[in-house]
């Protein structure tokens, strides 16, 4: 039990920089005599921890000191292995020498088992070239002007402070505060269609979530499937959505937000999906493929 808290306490002091007795006392629920007596063990093993008295002091690691690999366990190590080559999101990590790099320090061959790609059929290098021009902005604190395809059907230009690429249901999102709208928002990578770098910086600041619309508030959509789709159906709905019914046919019951988004999601089934319930719903796609059978009369 010593020994974990030994390495919990390096971490904490890596991550915090400093911290009081009293601080690494509740944190680790002992006495404050015990944490000193942990702080003399390590000195005593060689890690380079000292304590600084006075207002502004605590207790510190040396500004240069490097947690030694030898403290990782050779499933950790493995891990990270994994990890690295699972994340092969622009194909370039795994071409890059720092698996190579990792595997000779830790003394592990990196098989390689797995590999995660995220980016599209066909537009491999054209997705991979815009993640990693994104990834730069947001490591380097760069403005970026950018080209987007909205969901109302408009193309307009934003100027954005980019913070984070997020992956959330099968697609890349860019989170960055829109200079125009002055507040936090989300942008589909597909639909980002160009993208230049600004020279001028920003500084990171802590800016609010913006709350996700509860589920609760979506209507409830009841659709029915035939068992030939059962492929699709579960590529697109939990398991908990969906009913067997004693010939096969799927009824799946899920709450999902109206709009043009839904109704091209229903399209996209053809004559394969039955909707069942709201009314005004099943009439919406009735009026959109009279509309689509009036385009494509000769």
């Amino acid at each position: 039990m010593q020994e974990s808290r030994l390495f919990r306490i390096v971490y904490y002091l890596l991550e915090r920089g400093q911290a009081t007795a009293p601080e690494l006392a509740e944190r680790f629920e002992v006495s404050v005599r015990t944490i000193y007596r942990d702080i003399d063990a390590l000195s005593g093993a060689g890690i380079p921890v000292y304590a600084e008295a006075g207002r502004n002091g605590g207790i510190r690691l040396m500004n240069d000191f490097v947690l030694d690999q030898a403290v990782l366990s050779e499933e950790e190590k493995q891990e990270i292995l994994a990890a690295l080559q699972s994340t092969n999101v622009t194909r370039n990590i795994g071409e890059s020498r720092i698996l190579q790099k990792l595997s000779a320090v830790f003394h592990l061959s990196s098989e390689n088992w797995l590999e995660v790609d995220f980016s599209r059929w066909g537009d491999h290098e054209l997705d991979n070239e815009k993640f990693e021009f994104l990834k730069m902005a947001v490591i380097h604190c760069r403005h970026v002007r950018i080209r987007y395809a909205g969901a109302d059907g408009t193309v307009g230009e934003r100027t954005v402070q980019p913070y984070k690429l997020l992956y959330k249901s099968k697609a890349w999102y860019l989170l960055a505060f829109c200079t125009e709208k002055q507040g936090m928002r989300t942008f589909k990578l597909n639909r980002i269609l160009d993208y230049t770098l600004l020279e001028e910086g920003f500084a990171r600041c802590s800016f609010p979530a913006e709350p996700d619309e509860p589920e609760e508030t979506y209507p409830l959509i009841s659709l029915r499937f035939p068992k030939e789709m059962a492929y699709r159906v579960y590529d697109e709905f939990d398991k908990t959505q969906i009913r067997r019914e004693e010939n096969g046919d799927m009824l799946v019951s899920a709450r999902m937000p109206e709009g043009t988004w839904l109704t091209g999601f229903l399209l996209s089934f053809g004559t394969q999906v039955e909707i069942l319930s709201p009314v005004h719903l099943r009439n919406e796609i009735a009026r959109q493929a009279e509309m689509i059978v009036e385009k494509y009369k000769t």
